[in-house]
């Protein structure tokens, strides 16, 4: 029998690409490359459904056997009864034409009346075959993927008042602890354009693991975006790699791994406490002002960042159902370093955070309280006031004695779908400080030590607004400032107050890009400091570019 009636007899082998229309563009690659399993028949004994009084047996037989074409499924059945379109009838002499060594008139006469389909059939084929081919060849590991976030910061600020700022003389010695250097803030009002690259490598053993590396680099050394001369002027994306422009270094690193089927452990030299919590008790997500990603309480989600250990523990739940978590992190910024008197792990001289969260979340609301024990210069760099960041940074008391108690309350909903409501984030803080030998400058006061500070912050944000996938947002609060003294020289209560405002858009021009027009204010960003009469305030904006690829 010729090979194009061993075709006509075997149109449940064509029926491997049945799924297939006769347009060419619904062609089933699935169904074809069922021809190439090594899981299909290669006997006719091996069909559950046909018998050897089927009149078209002994044709079967011959096809598989003699041209070893595949004509079935790979479960064994052969489904006789099924029509076949030209489509599918290409696909089958495609399988066959490998395997035949004879080129007959027959065959030749075959191949030109399936030459439109042939083509199109191999084509499909040959086009994936080179995108999977292309893929392995630029494909640099099994296990780990890349990720990138690019964001473009084009903006300028614009003072009130007159007053300068005074510099944190962090770590001063006794002999000049009391000295200020003012920072003229005329040399930070012009428009700038800044930028701030991340390269993430996330990499799996096991499918549940994360082995975290994160490549960073920007600009933002001499940008009034990184918090100069005011630090509550810092933007979330504002990066400098130890002050220097233009150089990558390793933004985080870490190893992540579950124990059990509720606890995960994480361990690395260059983590953030911040990055390891049970709830993330904040559905605001603006990316702009770097005070308003801290929930509302900076001394408490401070950022800390340096060799890391934790653990976290969720409830098992089924999938939409409230839980119940916890998490605790020790994170020491020195821990590098080899001195005890600078550093090293588990002493004074660590800068140490410890932080432990609780909290209860559902699909619409979450609820968190926090508290964080932290050691002297603990990376409150840029969140509060110039007289609470003393106290905490511990910028006139390095002896090892001074630390503090910081706890923090989160709330925040979001409504089910989009509309006039917004989502609503809550969040305070309020810190205790012991730090007796701490003394603020003597233009106000030989001796004062700072007790207390608080913070709050309430963020806005809607959801498709004008256009499906756009954006908008606005917070306001108070970032960490002093409220307590416990005076020995009758020095004045604390005038330290101050606020921030945020509001922005963001465009979602695609999946990958978004464009964010945002503006902020800042009254009193010198808070104690302000002298009298002055007003001392900042605005500014920009435009914020974000690219994810």
């Amino acid at each position: 029998m010729k090979i194009f009636q061993h075709l006509l007899v075997a149109p449940a082998a064509l029926g491997l690409v049945a799924p297939m229309a006769v347009s060419a563009a619904e062609l089933n690659l699935d169904g074809i490359n069922q021809y190439a399993s090594k899981d299909q028949v290669t006997s006719i004994s091996q069909f559950s459904d046909v018998n050897p009084s089927d009149w078209a047996y002994q044709a079967l037989s011959n096809l598989i056997e003699r041209y070893g074409c595949v004509a079935g499924y790979p479960n064994g059945t052969y489904k006789g009864g099924q029509a076949m379109t030209r489509y599918e009838a290409a696909a089958l002499l495609n399988a066959c034409l490998d395997r035949i060594t004879e080129v007959t008139d027959e065959l030749k006469r075959l191949m030109k009346e399936f030459e439109k389909e042939l083509a199109v059939l191999r084509g499909r084929v040959d086009g994936l075959e080179a995108k999977v081919g292309e893929l392995e060849a630029t494909q640099f590991s099994t296990t780990t993927k890349l990720q990138g976030d690019v964001v473009f910061v084009l903006g300028a600020p614009s003072f009130g008042g007159s007053q300068d700022a005074p510099s944190l003389a962090s770590g001063a010695s006794s002999s000049n602890r009391n000295k200020y250097a003012a920072t003229n803030r005329e040399n930070w009002g012009a428009t700038t354009f800044n930028y701030d690259v991340r390269l993430n490598l996330n990499t799996s053993f096991t499918g549940k693991d994360l082995l975290y590396t994160r490549l960073r680099a920007g600009n933002f050394a001499n940008s009034a975006f990184n918090g100069n001369p005011y630090n509550l002027m810092a933007l979330d994306r504002a990066y400098s790699t130890n002050g220097q422009n233009e150089v990558i270094g390793i933004d985080r690193l870490y190893y992540r791994f579950p124990i059990g089927s509720s606890f995960t452990a994480l361990i690395g030299p260059r983590a953030r406490n911040t990055e390891f919590l049970a709830i993330r008790p904040w559905f605001y997500d603006s990316g702009i002002l770097d005070v308003f990603t801290l929930h509302g309480a900076p001394a408490t989600y401070n950022k800390a960042t340096g060799a890391t250990a934790g653990l976290m523990w969720k409830q098992n739940v089924k999938k939409g159902k409230p839980y119940f978590a916890a998490s605790t992190s020790y994170v020491a910024p020195n821990g590098d370093n080899s001195n005890p008197n600078e550093g090293g792990l588990f002493n004074d001289a660590s800068r140490a955070s410890f932080t432990t969260q609780l909290g209860l979340a559902g699909r619409q609301w979450a609820l968190a309280a926090a508290w964080r024990y932290g050691q002297c210069g603990d990376n409150m760099t840029r969140r509060g006031t110039q007289f609470a960041r003393q106290a905490l940074d511990c910028a006139y008391d390095f002896s090892g004695s001074a630390y503090s108690n910081n706890f923090a309350v989160t709330a925040a909903w979001q409504p089910v779908s989009s509309g006039w409501i917004p989502s609503i984030s809550l969040g305070w803080g309020i810190s205790t400080i012991n730090q007796a030998d701490f003394d603020v400058p003597q233009a106000y006061g030989s001796r004062t030590n700072i007790t207390e500070t608080q913070s709050w912050s309430v963020g806005l944000q809607w959801s498709d607004v004008l256009i499906k996938g756009n954006s908008l947002g606005m917070a306001v609060g108070q970032p960490t400032f002093v409220t307590a003294l416990d005076n020995n020289d009758g020095f004045d209560a604390p005038n330290d107050g101050n606020y921030a405002w945020e509001w922005w858009y963001r465009f979602q021009v695609t999946d990958n890009i978004s464009i964010t027009p945002a503006l902020f204010y800042l009254s009193r960003p010198n808070g104690q400091y302000t002298a009298n009469g002055e007003t001392n305030s900042v605005f500014g904006g920009l435009v914020q570019t974000q690219f994810k690829f």
